[in-house]
């Protein structure tokens, strides 16, 4: 049977993918903008939230409940990106980060969470990323904020064992989407020559990564599977097996070493 689904932002990239996709198996689909101009052409129920507002978050939430009596399945995937420097971050730019990719996850979560106790079923994927693994050079707000929702999540996941809810996540690596271009970067602060061509040639390899990176469909694919699961993993790695493997590499290698190869792969020598 059709599921009734809410996807925030998914307008582009991932969440378009998502939404598309399980359109597409016949569930009953919301998929939310903060500008719901940009789902004019949609084949799924566009539905204007802002994430980081509580009166937009709870709007939404109350016109799928009247509409459908239920929400069966919450993807928490809007987010957006900062890069900069760690050691010269101005707060205002980490509060932005965190204000759509946490703070934007626990708003939802908050207002349908409970609406899923109630019914005593529901399945929440919360979308991290492989960087909410491990920390990234000059990705270190976005590695922070998703590795908020790594700890957000496992103790929903514990809070809710007996409940009938579910939570999930999934960790991306590398797909082409907007993202890369509508990425934020923090100006260099610093008069530091060999920083600043570290901080030049490290963003100019992760765009690179992304630019030749897999379609996101993959993304929907998957989590079309998840949600017809009926016991889904805590976790799934999505991405090419160059990137996933870092995941296994940081846990047997020793620090100094796995840093080093994070370096060296974004031109930190």
């Amino acid at each position: 049977m059709g599921k009734v689904i809410l996807v925030t932002g998914a307008s582009s990239g991932i969440g378009l993918a998502v939404a598309n996709a399980l359109q597409a198996k016949g569930h009953t689909v919301y998929g939310s903008s903060r500008d719901i101009k940009r789902l004019s052409s949609v084949s799924f129920k566009p539905i204007q939230l802002d994430v980081t507002d509580d009166a937009s978050v709870k709007a939404a939430v109350d016109k799928i409940m009247k509409a459908e009596g239920k929400i069966d399945v919450l993807v928490n995937n809007a987010g957006n990106g900062v890069t900069g420097p760690a050691y010269a971050m101005p707060v205002e730019y980490a509060k932005k980060q965190f204000e759509v990719n946490f703070f934007g996850v626990i708003r939802v979560s908050s207002a349908v969470i409970p609406k899923m106790i109630e019914a005593k079923q529901g399945l929440v994927i919360n979308v991290s990323s492989l960087a909410g693994l491990f920390g990234l050079p000059y990705q270190g707000l976005y590695s922070a904020s998703k590795y908020a929702i790594e700890g957000y999540s496992q103790s929903l996941r514990m809070e809710l064992r007996n409940t009938g809810v579910k939570v999930t996540l999934i960790n991306p690596g590398d797909f082409k989407t907007d993202f890369t271009g509508s990425r934020e970067k923090v100006p260099f602060p610093l008069k530091n020559e060999q920083l600043e061509k570290e901080f030049t040639t490290a963003v100019a390899s992760m765009e690179k990564d992304e630019s030749i990176g897999a379609n996101p469909d993959v993304i929907g694919k998957k989590i079309c599977e998840i949600v017809d699961s009926s016991s889904p993993a805590p976790r799934y790695l999505i991405g090419a097996f160059g990137q996933t493997i870092a995941v296994t590499l940081k846990k047997v290698l020793p620090n100094g070493l796995f840093e080093k190869l994070m370096n060296d792969h974004y031109g930190i020598k």
